[in-house]
């Protein structure tokens, strides 16, 4: 492993590489630098790359077809980002990303990301944890929104994203809920009294 500093190690943690395996993964990892309010993806697009979150905040949303936006993901350190239907399929985006904060994310193509699963075994491993674990919270995050209350469902987008209510819009917040900044503000006033 090269120094502390690598992208590689900030990327993939603690998972041992050869300097040759190295030198592949970096060559198809890029740095991208976007300011607040940049639009990385917009619906329609297609989508090449998949995003590593080195720092920033992102929000991914779908616009309905009577123009209500619904924020689907936010995208914070140490988090991947993409249209995920998009990318997985080839087809055109249907969601929106958005840069909330100034990010710095490396960037992989399908391609190179196929490429490196063919010939790391470990980064194939890597990446199908990763889909294990964002199937299992997209499942409990329908879950929640079905049987759950809208307060129980703020408590769990608070544990879930700790910190990051104070740097984001209320209407993301509620959006990302399912409800009104109204419903938001009332919840916030009724848990500050407990």
């Amino acid at each position: 492993m090269r120094t502390d500093n690598s992208k590689i190690k900030e990327i993939f943690k603690d998972l041992p590489f050869s300097d040759n395996q190295i030198k592949v993964i970096e060559s198809v990892f890029y740095k991208v630098n976007f300011k607040k309010g940049s639009k990385i993806l917009k619906a329609t697009d297609k989508v090449d790359y998949q995003y590593y979150i080195l720092e920033g905040c992102l929000r991914t949303y779908h616009i309905d077809a009577h123009g209500k936006e619904h924020t689907v993901q936010f995208g914070i350190k140490d988090w991947w980002i993409s249209d995920y239907t998009a990318f997985f399929s080839t087809s055109k985006a249907i969601m929106t990303i958005e840069v909330i904060q100034d990010a710095t994310m490396y960037r992989i193509s399908r391609e190179d990301k196929e490429r490196l699963y063919k010939q790391i075994s470990s980064i194939e491993t890597f990446f199908r944890k990763k889909l294990e674990r964002a199937f299992a919270a997209l499942q409990n995050r329908i879950l929640s929104n079905l049987s759950q209350t809208a307060t129980e469902r703020y408590l769990n987008f608070i544990q879930t994203y700790p910190n990051i209510d104070k740097s984001i819009k209320n209407y993301h917040i509620a959006s990302y809920l399912g409800i009104t900044t109204e419903s938001l503000s009332r919840i916030r006033k009724d848990l500050s009294k407990n």
